[in-house]
């Protein structure tokens, strides 16, 4: 099952956080903010389908996390897990590790924000440039 949101850039996105990446509805973002990607998301992940959201929260999903910015993408591969809420009303964070919080998309993936090229990074950090993502899981 595929889901599409969107998010826009912000001029303070720093991308280095070796273990997460994050996108957020709030739209400031401050320079501590290392993991966060992008800002201003249409949705948190309390808003995810229940369908989207019953496969997360099973160790068997394989989840996909594709960002598109002017046609140049990026994505990141993780698993659901048992346990996982997806209840956060603004925040959405990729793990590598298996921590899990009501803030948790998926857990062992294999990128993180220090992870994306520099190259797309500097499209993130456009406050105009719109970003598409898409959430692809399966079971």
């Amino acid at each position: 099952m595929n889901f599409k949101f969107y998010a826009r850039g912000h001029r303070s996105v720093l991308s280095t956080h070796p273990t997460t990446m994050e996108l957020t509805r709030d739209t400031g973002l401050s320079k501590n903010g290392d993991c966060i990607i992008a800002v201003g998301c249409s949705v948190g992940l309390i808003d995810l389908p229940k369908p989207m959201k019953n496969a997360l929260a099973t160790r068997a999903c394989r989840a996909r996390l594709t960002l598109t910015v002017d046609g140049d993408q990026f994505a990141v591969e993780g698993r659901g897990a048992q346990g996982l809420t997806l209840s956060h009303p603004t925040d959405i964070v990729v793990r590598k590790s298996g921590f899990i919080s009501d803030r948790t998309l998926m857990v062992h993936a294999n990128q993180a924000a220090a992870d994306i090229p520099r190259s797309f990074v500097e499209l993130l950090q456009d406050p105009s440039r719109k970003v598409v993502v898409e959430l692809a899981a399966e079971t």
